[in-house]
């Protein structure tokens, strides 16, 4: 987090709430909650986690973090290991929060997990997490998905629940009269107990879908119920005691009922759009919901971690779409992250495409493919007609939103753009994926010259993902502009922490796309001290692998 951005500067005297992910750390009061519940840590603990967060996205010294839990004392460095260990074991009860800390070897630790600060006005702790104000409801039916309760003996089951939930949240976005909420939104409620009502009001919808289910051996129990959020009044409940192997018809069959229950007039066609292609192979399903905490992050340790799971489904299901997708995406991140090797940046383009093939019914595979396609390839045209694609799919799908936005400000799309990273935003607005879509919005408000605009988004960006380098670009260049050069110098020395490779000529290779939107950004970058070049790069990092049909490519 930029500490150093005037804006932020300001308001961080009175900020002492920090939103990470389903956790809040007070600062003042010294104690990490999971929801309204205290989390069990020592203060040298909290200490060690104030100090990583409030310079997230930056490297922190040992010796720092010491003198911070230890003032004045000297203690053996085993003492901090023993701590940030406390931590990590606390940060994974989430998907992918064992990633949040970074080790980085002999300098320190750092932090990389979402992040966001809530200004104290003498809020009680239990409501920190609370809008504030109440989201107005869209003009059409409107639902979020609450994560459902694992009833088995088994935590390790946890990713089943969610995948299945996931799975449901994707049929129902494919109704294009239904207004959905995007799982990483809903999924903030997981573990807490909330009153329907208030999750009406805080996500801005008129109905809510929960339930639980137990697995066992080769059988499955669901019970799920749709409620109205304004009156909680149940409008359908159902239970299910079904074969593991009909797991997806009850899915299927699940949000099929919830549909007819808000719209009983909805035409049968309407009805089978919610139905998809399906692996056949159970196992290979459940190893692509193991990857899933790993997939998103585009961490190389998680890339890593995903890529072995998502191999091993496709050597039992070659044909599956969204495993070709989430590959896909693994390997460009270790591409872009990992040393820019040619093997891996094939490698992500052969998936890409695999995907496309295999998985031409799913929005999230085409929004993944086309985000890789233009990222790695530079082929603009393939990729916008597979954004479209998705988002005839699912309008309501929130990945294809954000990244399409992205896509759309690198090409100077400013009006689409701004009106998908809206949308992102209003389906999701507590995502771990929103600095997409602010990232997004600070592209279009920069070059239409909306500095103030572009400020703002570029650092509520920088809030929701403080180890994402790019945005924090985009709020050096909207600073430079707007002649706030001291603010501009300091974020501009984020960069570089966080990504101390990162020059003008790796940016434009990423994004470098259309001239009239990268040039203002790169001459802004230049008058603040950014390195152009530090040597050479690959050969292969700067021509696509195929001819661009758009003739945009760098």
């Amino acid at each position: 987090m930029f500490q150093n951005v005037s804006k932020l500067g300001s308001d961080q005297a009175m900020t002492t709430i920090h939103q990470l992910g389903p956790f809040r750390l007070d600062k003042m009061g010294e104690i990490l909650f999971r929801g309204a519940e205290p989390v069990s840590l020592g203060q040298r603990a909290v200490a060690l986690l104030r100090v990583l967060v409030e310079r997230a996205g930056a490297p922190v010294s040992k010796n720092a973090l010491i003198e911070a839990a230890w003032p004045g004392l000297a203690v053996e460095e085993g003492n901090l290991t023993v701590q940030i260990a406390a931590l990590r074991r606390v940060f994974e009860e989430v998907p992918g929060g064992e990633s949040w800390i970074e080790t980085l070897p002999r300098r320190g630790y750092r932090y990389v997990g979402p992040v966001m600060a809530i200004e104290d006005k003498g809020l009680a702790a239990a409501t920190m997490m609370r809008p504030a104000s109440q989201l107005a409801l869209p003009n059409k039916s409107s639902i979020a998905v609450l994560p459902f309760d694992n009833m088995s003996s088994v935590p390790e089951q946890d990713y089943f629940c969610d995948g299945m939930v996931e799975d449901i949240i994707t049929g129902l976005s494919r109704i294009r009269w239904l207004f959905v909420i995007a799982r990483n939104s809903s999924f903030i409620y997981q573990g807490r107990s909330v009153d329907i009502k208030q999750i009406g009001r805080e996500l801005g919808v008129r109905y809510v879908l929960q339930g639980s289910v137990r697995k066992a051996t080769n059988r499955v129990r669901i019970t799920a119920q749709l409620v109205e959020a304004d009156s909680g009044a149940h409008l359908w409940a159902e239970r299910y005691d079904r074969p593991l192997d009909d797991i997806f018809a009850v899915q299927d069959e699940i949000t099929m009922c919830v549909v007819g229950a808000i719209e009983p007039s909805l035409r049968r066609v309407e009805i089978e759009r919610v139905k998809r292609q399906r692996p056949n192979n159970l196992n290979a399903y459940d190893l692509v919901l193991r990857s899933l905490p790993f997939v998103f992050t585009r961490l190389p340790t998680d890339a890593a971690r995903a890529i072995s799971l998502l191999e091993d489904a496709l050597k039992l299901e070659p044909n599956y779409g969204a495993a070709h997708a989430f590959l896909s995406w693994c390997i460009h991140a270790r591409f872009r992250r990992g040393g820019l090797h040619l093997d891996d940046r094939i490698a992500a383009l052969h998936h890409a495409h695999a995907a496309i093939v295999h998985g031409n019914d799913d929005a999230t595979a085409l929004a993944a493919a086309a985000f890789v396609i233009v990222m790695d390839e530079h082929d603009t045209a393939t990729a916008l007609k597979l954004f479209e694609r998705a988002l005839e799919l699912s309008n309501s799908n929130v990945f294809a939103l954000s990244c399409s936005a992205l896509t759309l400000g690198f090409l100077g799309k400013t009006e689409l753009a701004i009106e998908r990273a809206q949308q992102a935003l209003r389906l999701s607005p507590f995502d771990s994926w929103n600095h997409f879509p602010h990232a997004a919005l600070a592209i279009s408000y920069f070059h239409t010259k909306r500095y103030e605009d572009a400020v703002d988004a570029a650092q509520s960006g920088v809030n929701s993902n403080p180890g994402f380098s790019a945005v924090r670009a985009f709020l050096t260049a909207a600073l430079v502009r707007l002649e706030r050069m001291d603010d501009a110098k300091a974020a501009a020395r984020e960069i570089l922490e966080c990504e101390p490779s990162w020059t003008i000529r790796r940016a434009k290779d990423i994004f470098g796309v259309v001239p009239a939107v990268f040039g203002p950004f790169a001459q802004a970058w230049r008058e603040v001290g950014l390195p152009d070049d530090r040597r050479p790069e690959p050969r292969q990092c700067v021509h696509p692998i195929r001819q661009s049909t758009s003739a945009l490519g760098p």
